[in-house]
Protein backbone atom coordinates (compact mmCIF):
# COMPACT_ATOMS: atom_id res chain seq x y z
CA UNK A 1 0.00 0.00 0.00
CA UNK A 2 1.17 3.25 -1.10
CA UNK A 3 1.82 6.06 1.33
CA UNK A 4 -0.70 8.33 -0.18
CA UNK A 5 -3.71 5.31 0.11
CA UNK A 6 -2.30 4.43 3.59
CA UNK A 7 -3.08 8.31 4.68
CA UNK A 8 -6.59 8.49 2.78
CA UNK A 9 -7.45 4.80 4.73
CA UNK A 10 -6.45 6.22 7.93
CA UNK A 11 -8.30 9.49 7.99
CA UNK A 12 -11.47 7.93 5.97
CA UNK A 13 -11.29 4.88 9.05
CA UNK A 14 -11.31 7.87 11.69
CA UNK A 15 -13.80 9.33 10.11
CA UNK A 16 -16.01 5.96 9.93
CA UNK A 17 -15.51 5.53 13.85
CA UNK A 18 -16.13 9.20 14.91
CA UNK A 19 -12.54 10.66 15.07
CA UNK A 20 -13.07 13.11 12.48
CA UNK A 21 -10.00 15.64 11.61
CA UNK A 22 -8.08 13.02 14.34
CA UNK A 23 -4.56 13.78 11.95
CA UNK A 24 -5.63 17.52 10.66
CA UNK A 25 -3.77 19.17 12.99
CA UNK A 26 -0.14 17.47 12.23
CA UNK A 27 -0.32 17.42 8.83
CA UNK A 28 1.83 21.06 8.84
CA UNK A 29 4.01 19.77 11.58
CA UNK A 30 5.34 16.95 9.78
CA UNK A 31 5.56 18.43 6.04
CA UNK A 32 9.35 18.12 5.83
CA UNK A 33 9.31 14.33 6.89
CA UNK A 34 5.80 13.47 4.72
CA UNK A 35 6.51 16.02 2.15
CA UNK A 36 3.43 16.72 0.89
CA UNK A 37 4.92 19.79 -1.37
CA UNK A 38 7.92 18.21 -2.61
CA UNK A 39 10.51 20.02 -0.13
CA UNK A 40 12.10 16.85 0.40
CA UNK A 41 12.99 14.06 -1.92
CA UNK A 42 11.19 10.94 -1.49
CA UNK A 43 14.18 9.00 -0.44
CA UNK A 44 14.48 9.74 3.49
CA UNK A 45 18.42 8.82 3.54
CA UNK A 46 18.91 12.19 1.69
CA UNK A 47 16.32 14.39 3.83
CA UNK A 48 19.65 14.94 6.09
CA UNK A 49 21.93 16.02 3.06
CA UNK A 50 18.66 18.29 1.81
CA UNK A 51 18.05 19.86 4.72
CA UNK A 52 21.62 21.12 5.26
CA UNK A 53 21.89 22.58 1.52
CA UNK A 54 17.67 24.40 2.02
CA UNK A 55 19.39 25.88 5.37
CA UNK A 56 22.70 26.72 3.65
CA UNK A 57 20.43 28.15 1.18
CA UNK A 58 18.22 29.87 3.28
CA UNK A 59 21.29 31.86 4.74
CA UNK A 60 23.10 32.75 1.77
CA UNK A 61 19.69 34.92 0.49
CA UNK A 62 19.28 36.29 4.14
CA UNK A 63 22.92 37.68 3.93
CA UNK A 64 22.19 38.77 1.00
CA UNK A 65 19.49 40.74 1.36
CA UNK A 66 20.88 42.03 4.51
CA UNK A 67 24.07 43.29 2.24
CA UNK A 68 21.28 45.48 0.15
CA UNK A 69 19.76 47.08 3.58
CA UNK A 70 16.31 45.21 2.70
CA UNK A 71 16.53 43.29 5.77
CA UNK A 72 18.15 43.15 9.45
CA UNK A 73 18.01 41.59 12.76
CA UNK A 74 15.08 43.50 13.31
CA UNK A 75 12.80 42.60 10.60
CA UNK A 76 9.53 40.50 11.19
CA UNK A 77 10.33 36.91 10.47
CA UNK A 78 7.21 36.88 8.34
CA UNK A 79 8.70 39.80 6.14
CA UNK A 80 12.17 38.25 5.96
CA UNK A 81 9.89 35.12 4.44
CA UNK A 82 8.78 37.44 1.98
CA UNK A 83 11.85 39.32 0.92
CA UNK A 84 13.59 36.13 0.55
CA UNK A 85 10.58 34.72 -2.33
CA UNK A 86 11.01 38.33 -3.62
CA UNK A 87 14.47 37.78 -4.59
CA UNK A 88 14.39 34.09 -5.47
CA UNK A 89 11.47 34.58 -7.64
CA UNK A 90 13.59 37.45 -9.48
CA UNK A 91 10.69 40.10 -7.91
CA UNK A 92 12.57 41.58 -5.30
CA UNK A 93 11.44 45.62 -6.12
CA UNK A 94 14.39 48.62 -5.94
CA UNK A 95 13.90 49.89 -2.70
CA UNK A 96 12.05 48.33 0.74
CA UNK A 97 9.53 51.32 0.87
CA UNK A 98 8.39 50.38 -2.06
CA UNK A 99 4.05 49.52 -1.43
CA UNK A 100 3.60 46.05 -1.49
CA UNK A 101 1.92 44.21 -4.53
CA UNK A 102 -1.72 42.21 -3.79
CA UNK A 103 0.43 38.81 -4.16
CA UNK A 104 2.77 40.24 -1.84
CA UNK A 105 0.34 40.84 0.84
CA UNK A 106 -1.15 37.64 0.51
CA UNK A 107 2.00 35.77 0.73
CA UNK A 108 2.64 38.22 3.72
CA UNK A 109 -0.35 37.17 5.54
CA UNK A 110 0.47 33.38 4.63
CA UNK A 111 3.71 33.66 6.53
CA UNK A 112 2.76 35.57 9.74
CA UNK A 113 0.09 32.53 10.15
CA UNK A 114 2.62 29.77 9.04
CA UNK A 115 4.90 31.34 11.70
CA UNK A 116 2.52 30.53 14.77
CA UNK A 117 2.72 26.59 13.52
CA UNK A 118 6.11 26.06 12.71
CA UNK A 119 9.16 27.10 15.35
CA UNK A 120 12.11 26.69 12.71
CA UNK A 121 12.35 29.84 10.99
CA UNK A 122 14.18 27.89 7.90
CA UNK A 123 11.40 25.62 7.95
CA UNK A 124 8.57 28.42 7.85
CA UNK A 125 10.01 30.21 5.03
CA UNK A 126 10.27 26.77 3.23
CA UNK A 127 7.09 25.34 3.77
CA UNK A 128 5.32 28.89 3.04
CA UNK A 129 6.96 29.13 -0.03
CA UNK A 130 6.09 25.73 -1.17
CA UNK A 131 2.57 26.37 0.43
CA UNK A 132 1.78 29.25 -2.20
CA UNK A 133 3.34 28.15 -5.02
CA UNK A 134 0.53 25.08 -4.79
CA UNK A 135 -1.85 27.79 -4.11
CA UNK A 136 -0.54 29.76 -7.56
CA UNK A 137 0.00 26.23 -9.99
CA UNK A 138 -2.34 23.76 -8.36
CA UNK A 139 -5.31 25.68 -7.64
CA UNK A 140 -4.55 28.59 -9.89
CA UNK A 141 -7.54 27.99 -12.28
CA UNK A 142 -10.06 26.66 -9.33
CA UNK A 143 -9.55 29.39 -6.88
CA UNK A 144 -11.10 32.27 -9.29
CA UNK A 145 -14.19 29.97 -9.46
CA UNK A 146 -15.07 29.42 -5.60
CA UNK A 147 -16.85 32.73 -5.42
CA UNK A 148 -19.13 31.58 -7.70
CA UNK A 149 -19.61 28.06 -6.26
CA UNK A 150 -19.64 29.69 -2.89
CA UNK A 151 -22.80 31.04 -3.61
CA UNK A 152 -24.29 27.90 -5.03
CA UNK A 153 -23.36 26.11 -2.04
CA UNK A 154 -24.88 28.82 0.34
CA UNK A 155 -28.25 29.03 -1.86
CA UNK A 156 -28.41 25.29 -1.03
CA UNK A 157 -27.67 25.61 2.47
CA UNK A 158 -30.00 28.64 3.22
CA UNK A 159 -31.23 30.26 0.25
CA UNK A 160 -32.97 33.33 2.37
CA UNK A 161 -29.32 34.30 3.57
CA UNK A 162 -28.03 34.12 -0.55
CA UNK A 163 -31.15 36.41 -1.09
CA UNK A 164 -30.09 38.95 1.99
CA UNK A 165 -27.01 39.30 1.05
CA UNK A 166 -27.97 40.14 -2.42
CA UNK A 167 -30.16 42.67 -1.82
CA UNK A 168 -27.70 44.01 0.80
CA UNK A 169 -25.35 44.20 -2.75
CA UNK A 170 -22.93 42.69 -0.46
CA UNK A 171 -22.43 39.42 -2.48
CA UNK A 172 -19.77 40.44 -4.77
CA UNK A 173 -18.24 42.18 -2.14
CA UNK A 174 -17.85 39.60 0.08
CA UNK A 175 -14.27 39.08 1.70
CA UNK A 176 -13.43 36.74 -1.31
CA UNK A 177 -9.68 37.76 -1.39
CA UNK A 178 -9.45 36.75 2.80
CA UNK A 179 -11.03 33.69 2.40
CA UNK A 180 -10.19 32.29 -0.93
CA UNK A 181 -6.29 33.90 -1.47
CA UNK A 182 -5.15 33.94 1.66
CA UNK A 183 -6.70 31.01 2.90
CA UNK A 184 -8.19 32.63 5.72
CA UNK A 185 -4.93 33.32 7.22
CA UNK A 186 -5.90 36.33 9.59
CA UNK A 187 -9.22 35.41 10.12
CA UNK A 188 -9.32 32.11 11.79
CA UNK A 189 -6.90 31.26 14.72
CA UNK A 190 -3.73 28.83 14.07
CA UNK A 191 -5.08 26.26 15.42
CA UNK A 192 -8.45 26.07 13.23
CA UNK A 193 -6.31 27.28 10.07
CA UNK A 194 -3.88 24.47 10.49
CA UNK A 195 -7.72 22.32 10.14
CA UNK A 196 -8.52 23.70 7.11
CA UNK A 197 -4.46 24.07 5.44
CA UNK A 198 -4.54 20.52 6.07
CA UNK A 199 -7.15 20.10 3.46
CA UNK A 200 -5.57 21.85 0.97
CA UNK A 201 -2.10 20.40 1.31
CA UNK A 202 -3.84 17.58 0.85
CA UNK A 203 -4.97 18.21 -2.76
CA UNK A 204 -8.63 20.15 -2.23
CA UNK A 205 -9.17 23.99 -2.31
CA UNK A 206 -12.53 23.08 -2.09
CA UNK A 207 -12.90 23.21 2.16
CA UNK A 208 -12.00 26.78 1.87
CA UNK A 209 -15.55 27.37 0.06
CA UNK A 210 -17.43 25.34 2.32
CA UNK A 211 -15.99 27.00 5.63
CA UNK A 212 -16.86 30.03 4.30
CA UNK A 213 -20.40 28.98 3.95
CA UNK A 214 -20.42 27.88 7.26
CA UNK A 215 -19.22 30.88 8.21
CA UNK A 216 -22.31 32.62 6.92
CA UNK A 217 -24.00 29.82 8.49
CA UNK A 218 -23.08 30.24 12.21
CA UNK A 219 -23.68 34.22 11.90
CA UNK A 220 -26.74 34.05 10.31
CA UNK A 221 -28.31 36.10 12.95
CA UNK A 222 -26.06 38.78 13.08
CA UNK A 223 -25.79 39.04 9.05
CA UNK A 224 -29.36 39.29 8.57
CA UNK A 225 -29.57 42.29 10.93
CA UNK A 226 -27.29 43.80 9.23
CA UNK A 227 -28.46 46.26 6.23
CA UNK A 228 -25.29 47.43 3.92
CA UNK A 229 -22.71 45.95 2.07
CA UNK A 230 -19.95 47.78 4.12
CA UNK A 231 -21.22 46.60 7.29
CA UNK A 232 -21.85 42.85 6.41
CA UNK A 233 -18.24 42.81 4.90
CA UNK A 234 -16.69 44.57 7.86
CA UNK A 235 -17.95 41.66 10.01
CA UNK A 236 -17.39 38.94 7.94
CA UNK A 237 -13.56 40.63 7.51
CA UNK A 238 -13.24 40.35 11.51
CA UNK A 239 -15.25 37.27 12.42
CA UNK A 240 -15.35 36.07 16.79
CA UNK A 241 -12.77 33.94 17.40
CA UNK A 242 -14.20 31.80 19.96
CA UNK A 243 -16.39 30.08 17.38
CA UNK A 244 -13.94 29.01 15.20
CA UNK A 245 -13.33 25.33 15.91
CA UNK A 246 -16.88 24.72 15.31
CA UNK A 247 -17.06 26.38 11.83
CA UNK A 248 -14.50 23.82 10.43
CA UNK A 249 -15.84 20.93 12.41
CA UNK A 250 -19.06 22.09 10.66
CA UNK A 251 -17.42 23.23 7.21
CA UNK A 252 -15.52 19.38 7.03
CA UNK A 253 -18.85 18.28 7.75
CA UNK A 254 -20.38 19.62 4.85
CA UNK A 255 -17.77 18.95 2.52
CA UNK A 256 -18.39 15.35 3.23
CA UNK A 257 -21.87 15.73 2.76
CA UNK A 258 -22.15 17.75 -0.90
CA UNK A 259 -18.47 15.71 -1.85
CA UNK A 260 -18.48 12.53 -0.05
CA UNK A 261 -15.25 11.53 1.79
CA UNK A 262 -13.20 13.50 -1.97
CA UNK A 263 -9.36 11.95 -2.33
CA UNK A 264 -8.95 14.27 -2.96
CA UNK A 265 -10.61 16.88 -5.44
CA UNK A 266 -9.50 20.41 -6.04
Amino acid sequence: MTDDSQRNFRSVYYEKVGFRGVEEKKSLEILLKDDRLGILPPHHESHAKVMMYRKEQYSDVLHALKVVRFVSDATPQAEVCLRMYQLESGKLPRSPSFPLEPEDEVFLAIAKAMEEMVEDSVDCYWITRRFVNQLNTKYRDSLPQLPKAFEQYLNLEDGRLLTHLKMCCAAPKLPYDLWFKRCFAGCLPESSLQRVWDKVVSGSCKILLFVAVEILLTFKIKVMALNSAEKITKFLENIPQDSSDAIVSKAIDLWHKHCGTPVHSS
